[in-house]
């Protein structure tokens, strides 16, 4: 079984980590109300997903 000879330092571990941030949703515009809505999820507003309706919106 593999062991490391050397401890890792923190600056060694922590340059590994640096690309575990997260990252901001994509935005993009519907296409159906162009209202901004997160990729690849239905409408919030709308209830339109590729062009059509997957989820009836509620009337207020």
């Amino acid at each position: 079984m593999a062991v490391p000879r050397n401890r890792t330092s923190n600056a060694r571990k922590n340059s590994r980590r640096s690309h575990h941030a997260k990252k901001p949703q994509n935005v993009s515009e519907c296409s159906n109300c162009s209202k901004p809505r997160i990729a690849h999820r239905i409408c919030p507003h709308c209830g339109f997903y590729a062009g059509r309706a997957v989820v009836h919106a509620r009337e207020e």
